[in-house]
């Protein structure tokens, strides 16, 4: 379909737009653009404002003109200077109820003295950043009487050290001598070390100034980091420094995770400009770090068995133990008060016992050989006790030295960067989860511990902590009606405090399920258990207003959870054969609580390969069944199946601004990447959008992998030759833009796009990059086809927290002690000048709310900050897999919280659902079809999905 047959001689609403897609029509710009004159960004500042005076419903605006970039996945950061300006805050929210609120932001005042810059360059050069500051700490603390004028100065570890006025000197060479412990031998040396300091220039505060003040400036991200280098550089010499988090045990005792790990409390803290100016903002974080136990007693724990008399006989289990120690430093404990240290690099293949001294260890002048056994006896007294372990491998390639696992103790302070069990999960979540007022108590506490009033560093740079909470304005936001069946009691619902159940209701269209299975993998249920639950999850589905065939297709078929595949195409075939030409539409699968891969697999199989609907139910839900439990599966299986739950009743009545005046599509799309230590599995995009109009609550869904850990969503918008030679478009964008059509028959003529887990630093490219596929794939369909676009972020993964003024004061929190759902903040602690504002629209569970930080990145749309505020606001009580407002932000940190913002979340379901279509066991070079990145890594594609899934819920 070359030009999107959308030409309904009945649409009253077209927008006539001469735009070309973007890289053709922002204005040119060649790759010595980098900095512009002062003069240039006042006129873009112009341009900019200029385009947004005056009212607008569904005009398109003009777009600031920028060349397609050429991008990577390095994900610098970028200014606005270059071409793409941000859009600025249209003005304040005034609906909803007023309200205090305290967030966890502390006034940060700097002086408006300029600071000196210096170049570093330490010789021999050295990779690691500890030693790189213990360098310098040992040379201020010799040369800073002398030498540095006194001066204090703060270092990155790298490249640049920073002063609070010029030193005595332009460029000066110190020569000190440090002891360096190598990792190897053990054996501690000292090495000379020259350090040469160079100046470099002056940093002048006139742009965070103007900054803090609402210019339109460039952010001045190397002042800001300046005073988070300053506040973090005594932090840094007290605490486990992790990135911008900070950890001790001496906060909070470790609480025992399990598997021989342990967790340790610390906090986030990082400077952020602000409306109020500068701020800390400080928030309590908890992470697991290595057990400091014997190594022996750590892998006992690690694998849960008795290793002490029993050899690690399994292969599995010992590439565990490899996986677990590879990286971790130890000392030995064989030696007395020598505590030499070294870092674990394997294990040997061979028990302690059947290893030979001449292998590893030296044999004496007469070239006698010794067992390990007999050298560690004779040289050092030491009877190793447990010979059916391997030893340890310390030590680098060159020089590998072999240790007994029990002459050897974990040394303390070493973060597990490996993945943790579900069970390891759970406890942490349990040691984080915090009620409001203790969060509170704890950062209140660590603002003045940290004591940056007495902190020599700040004081060197002259700044000051507000010890105080920043108490901000902020507004409750009304909760919108919702629509049901008519047939119900209830056809119209107002929630209360965020949340609400399905008495009395009827979802308001109820799919149909005339042909259903149900296959039993859990060998701990019988099959009548079975049938029961079934028969009353039949109930629950009528009760709520879907029509249900009561009796399956064919009888319960049980089976092996490891024969998934078999079991899968004996019930469909079957099903099949029964129905004669009719199609089995929905399967129940009662699974094992701990079923391994076979979930994974079963999605992947019934999405990809049979196109057939799935419904997974854990057999401890089965055999305690709970009517709540029921009515959310329910709904589940309605959407799933292409029914709808509820709609906002205003959308019926055309009452949402800037939705139901005109065809409007809203996209949620999202990047799930590897966990931590995956360097090589493929990152997974998902997009998607909503089906339905004005009602905007049916969501499709697309996917698609990509190169490891890259953000930018490649498959947006691509070309490709087809075997005549021709151009063939496609992508995401233009796919789901075709099915709003089929679904709707109108094409779009508004285009809301609501993007999740993207950093600040990554903004900029996103923005640039993922605005021009959506205009590119809208000129596919039709060439002078561009409907106006804004675009939002949508972040979880930020430290801000609101509390309540006053905890006391029940009408201004929920039952958990969180702010009220609907609380929105857009003033004080957001963004200088540039269009944010923080929501918490769901209520909470347990712990401490996290509002979601929405940031428009773009708007030719020209929402007022009511209109999507208000907007954003209402989607979260669409949500369709139970009946409670929903925000991006996690409602508490426990594993109680999958409640999101729901387009965005949806993108975010299909994304992790992906990630099972994923056959790990295949290598890459076995896959013909596998695609190739611009930095030639092979990229395997993602099976497709079955067009009978494609356009319904079924991530759901």
């Amino acid at each position: 379909m070359t030009h999107m047959e959308m030409k309904n001689p009945e649409q009253k609403h077209v927008i006539i737009s001469t735009r070309t897609p973007l890289q053709n029509s922002m204005i040119q710009q060649t790759s010595a653009d980098i900095m512009p004159s002062n003069e240039e960004r006042l006129e873009n500042a112009k341009l900019s404002s200029g385009r947004r005076k005056g009212r607008r419903r569904g005009k398109g605006a003009k777009v600031e003109q920028l060349q397609e970039p050429k991008l990577d996945s390095s994900m610098g950061s970028h200014d606005s200077s270059k071409g793409l300006v941000f859009h600025r805050r249209p003005g304040y929210g005034q609906l909803g109820r007023k309200c205090m609120v305290k967030a966890n932001h502390f006034l940060a005042q700097v002086p408006d003295t300029d600071l000196s810059q210096y170049s570093v360059t330490i010789t021999p050069e050295v990779a690691s950043r500890k030693i790189n500051k213990s360098i310098m700490a040992q040379l201020v603390k010799l040369h800073r009487d002398t030498d540095l004028g006194m001066r204090l100065p703060v270092y990155d570890g790298k490249k640049v050290l920073y002063t609070a006025g010029l030193l005595p000197f332009v460029f000066k060479e110190f020569t000190l001598r440090l002891a360096e412990e190598d990792e190897g031998t053990g054996v501690a040396k000292e090495r000379e070390f020259k350090v040469t300091i160079k100046f470099v220039g002056i940093t002048s505060m006139v742009q965070l100034r103007e900054f803090l003040a609402g210019k339109q400036v460039d952010t001045p991200h190397e002042i800001i980091r300046i005073f988070d280098i300053v506040l973090n550089q005594l932090a840094a010499q007290r605490y486990v420094s992790v990135g911008r988090y900070l950890y001790s045990p001496d906060i909070k005792n470790p609480q025992q995770l399990g598997g021989g790990l342990q967790s340790w409390q610390g906090f986030y803290k990082s400077i952020r400009p602000t409306q109020m100016g500068l701020s800390l903002n400080i928030d309590m974080s908890s992470t697991a770090f290595i057990d400091p136990l014997p190594v022996i007693d750590f892998v006992a724990q690690l694998l849960g068995k008795d290793v002490y008399s029993r050899p690690l006989s399994d292969a599995d289990r010992v590439k565990q133990v490899k996986k677990a120690l590879r990286g971790v430093k130890v000392e030995v404990t064989h030696r007395g008060d020598v505590r030499r240290k070294y870092r674990i690099s394997g294990l040997t293949s061979q028990p302690t016992r059947e290893l030979m001294s001449d292998m590893f260890f030296p044999v004496d002048e007469q070239m006698n050989m010794k067992s390990v056994v007999e050298y560690f006896q004779e040289m050092y007294g030491f009877t190793i006790q447990y010979s059916h372990l391997p030893c340890l491998q310390v030590g680098n390639q060159r020089k590998v030295n072999y240790l007994p696992m029990e002459a050897c103790k974990i040394i303390e302070g070493q973060r597990y960067t490996k993945g943790l069990t579900d069970k390891q999960i759970t406890s942490l979540l349990k040691v984080t989860c915090q009620r409001p007022r203790d969060r509170e108590t704890n950062i209140l506490q660590t603002i003045n511990q940290n004591g940056y009033e007495i902190d020599p560093y700040a004081k060197e740079f002259g700044i000051t902590v507000d010890e105080k909470l920043a108490t901000v304005e902020a507004r409750v936001l009304p909760a919108p009606w919702l629509k049901y069946h008519d047939t119900g009691k209830e056809k119209e619902y107002l929630p209360q405090v965020g949340q609400w159940n399905m008495t009395n209701k009827k979802v308001i269209n109820g799919s149909t399920v005339n042909h259903w299975a149900c296959i039993n993998f859990s060998r701990s249920v019988q099959e009548s258990t079975v049938s029961g639950f079934c028969h009353q999850l039949v109930q629950m589905c009528k009760i709520s207003g879907m029509e249900f065939n009561p009796e399956p297709v064919i009888p319960i078929h049980s089976a092996r959870p490891d024969q998934v595949k078999k079991a899968l195409k004996h019930v469909y075939s079957a099903a099949a054969n029964k129905l004669g030409g009719k199609e089995l539409e929905l399967l129940i699968a009662i699974l094992p609580d701990n079923n391994g891969s076979l979930y994974g697999d079963l999605k992947r199989i019934c999405d990809t390969d049979l196109g057939l609907i799935s419904q997974c139910c854990l057999t401890k839900n089965v055999y305690k069944i709970s009517n709540q439990y029921l009515a959310n599966v329910s709904l589940k299986i309605n959407v799933k199946m292409g029914g709808r739950n509820t709609v906002l009743l205003d959308a019926l009545s055309s009452g949402i601004p800037l939705v139901s005046d005109i065809p409007t599509i809203i996209f949620g799309a999202d990047v799930t990447h590897p966990e931590t230590g995956d360097d090589s599995c493929p990152s997974i995009a998902a997009v998607v959008a909503s089906q339905d109009w004005p009602e905007v609550t049916k969501y499709a869904g697309l996917v698609c992998a990509q190169a490891h850990r890259q953000e930018l969503i490649q498959d947006l918008y691509k070309t490709w030759k087809d075997p005549q030679g021709g151009t063939v478009t496609g992508g995401m964008i233009r796919e789901l833009l075709l099915s709003f059509k089929a679904a709707t028959g109108k094409k779009p003529l508004r285009i809301i796009f609501y993007r999740d887990g993207v950093s600040e630093g990554q903004f900029y490219q996103v923005l640039l990059y993922e605005l021009d596929a959506i205009r590119k794939a809208c000129a596919s369909l039709e060439p002078s086809y561009q409907p106006p676009v804004t675009f939002v972020i949508v972040q979880k993964r930020h430290h801000t927290r609101l509390f309540a003024s006053n905890h006391n004061d029940r009408s201004s929190i929920d039952k958990s002690g969180n702010i009220l759902p609907g609380t929105v903040v857009d003033s004080k602690i957001c963004h200088p000048s540039e269009f944010d504002f923080y929501l918490c629209s769901h209520a909470g569970i347990q712990g401490t709310s996290r509002p979601a930080h929405y940031h428009v990145l773009w708007d030719e749309n020209n929402f007022t900050a009511d209109e999507i505020q208000s907007l954003t606001n209402n989607l979260c009580y669409t949500y369709a897999r139970c009946t409670r407002s929903v925000s991006l932000g996690n409602a508490s940190e426990s594993s109680l919280n999958l409640l999101q913002f729901p387009p965005a979340y949806y993108a975010h379901l299909a994304a992790y659902r992906a990630r099972f279509y994923m056959e790990p066991d295949k290598p890459e070079n076995a896959i013909p079809n596998c695609m190739r990145t611009s930095n030639e890594l092979c990229v395997r594609p993602l099976p497709a999905l079955n067009e009978k899934v494609k356009n319904v819920m079924f991530y759901c």
